[in-house]
């Protein structure tokens, strides 16, 4: 796959700006002796925050137009840039990652009415997960076509896919109940938990659900070093947040069995 920018938009300028999504790090500028202090570089800024408010406020296309391309598109690009990559979404049918990010890009502007900063929502938070929202079903769509396209007896080699054919409905009822907890998930995280580093983790753990089917992990340490790598927290706070959505499985799973369905 190539890794061209021909679709990545110009950084705008950022006179003054208080950092709220961060991307790479990048050195000072200064030398100093010892070690070299770096910082984050910020693409998701109280500017982006600000463009997004003046577009939705706008009801005139041209200037609708000219916010996106010179305040938000960048930080979209970002966003979609860190998604795919963070979270490994690489079975995609373009050839170009530069094509999937344009394509996430559309999505995220598609959804850019929906948002509502009213009800106190966050912009960078809210469309992460709308972002990875879309990536998990794109993927997860072409990993199913991959995999149909592979031979019966290659697949299993591949995926223990014989291995499972004697436990399709009991497969099926766990599939369905997952998909119930990751959605209440989405619904509920930001009432479940309050710190925004708890949110992060809870969103990440959130994503290996429902990427569940070409996850490649099923060691528990590796998993939590994927989810810290993923954070960047501690894993005592990876520990607390795991605790609390282990109660909910049970609860949640008790309803299913009981009612046939969760309550969204």
């Amino acid at each position: 796959m190539s890794y061209k920018t021909k679709y990545a938009p110009q950084e705008p300028d950022y006179p003054d700006f208080k950092p709220i999504g961060s991307s790479f790090k990048i050195s000072s500028g200064k030398k100093k002796r010892g070690r070299k202090p770096n910082k984050k570089k910020q693409y998701f800024t109280s500017d982006t925050d600000a463009a997004i408010k003046e577009y939705l406020a706008s009801t005139n296309q041209d200037e609708r137009d000219a916010i996106f391309s010179r305040r938000i598109h960048y930080a979209f690009y970002k966003l979609a840039e860190n998604l795919i990559h963070t979270f490994k979404f690489y079975y995609t049918e373009v050839d170009d990652l530069e094509d999937l990010k344009h394509e996430v890009i559309c999505f995220l502007l598609e959804k850019l009415d929906y948002f509502k900063p009213e009800k106190g929502s966050k912009a960078f938070s809210y469309f992460s997960i709308v972002g990875k929202n879309y990536l998990i079903l794109y993927n997860n769509n072409n990993y199913k076509k991959k995999k149909q396209k592979v031979d019966v007896l290659k697949a299993d080699e591949d995926d223990g896919v014989l291995h499972q054919l004697g436990r399709d409905g009991r497969k099926q009822e766990i599939k369905d109940f997952i998909d119930y907890l990751t959605e209440y998930i989405d619904k509920h995280m930001f009432t479940m938990f309050k710190k925004d580093k708890d949110r992060r983790v809870c969103d990440a753990i959130n994503v290996l659900f429902k990427r569940r089917e070409n996850l490649e992990i099923f060691n528990k340490k590796a998993l939590y070093i994927y989810i810290r790598e993923m954070t960047e927290v501690d894993t005592p706070v990876i520990t607390k947040v795991t605790k609390v959505l282990k109660k909910k499985y049970k609860e949640l799973y008790t309803e299913y069995n009981e009612k046939g369905y969760v309550r969204i």
